[in-house]
């Protein structure tokens, strides 16, 4: 019996080990299982220089939501983001992709607008602002093209 009792308690230890990898699997992942609660919002950009699918979403320094999807549409990049459904933003509110530090990782900053009308789910912002070309910027300052 003493056998039957070892080999329940390593079976069982295995599978909490299996179910608490899975665990920070999906936590460090950022992944959502159930779907937690938000909508979405659009928006177009002249240019989405190198923003991916995955990357945050902020509101003055705070993520309130992940990019869905980039895909081509006339010529500009459409944007579509997940937002917490407690995050409101504003008719006026301008989108930005920014860079985190020098050479990080890409997001959009939403920067809210003063109107009191709100994005309605599915809706779009109007106001964007494509990533800063920092190679052009470079190659501009080195030529002299800089005013």
């Amino acid at each position: 019996m003493k056998k039957f009792d070892l080999e329940l308690m390593v079976g069982l230890f295995l599978i909490a080990g299996i179910v608490a990898l899975g665990y920070l699997s999906i936590k460090l992942g950022k992944m959502e299982v159930l779907g937690g609660g938000g909508y979405e919002v659009k928006a177009l950009f002249s240019d989405s220089g190198g923003l991916r699918a995955g990357s945050s979403v902020e509101i003055a320094g705070v993520e309130v939501g992940r990019v869905k999807s980039i895909v081509l549409e006339d010529y500009q990049a459409q944007t579509v983001m997940f937002i917490t459904s407690d995050v409101s933003i504003q008719e006026d509110a301008i989108a930005s992709i920014k860079t985190k530090g020098l050479i990080g990782e890409k997001y959009v900053e939403i920067s809210p607008g003063g109107a009191d009308e709100i994005i309605q789910p599915g809706g779009r912002i109007r106001e964007t602002q494509p990533a800063v070309d920092l190679e052009e910027l470079i190659s501009q300052f080195v030529f002299g093209k800089v005013d």
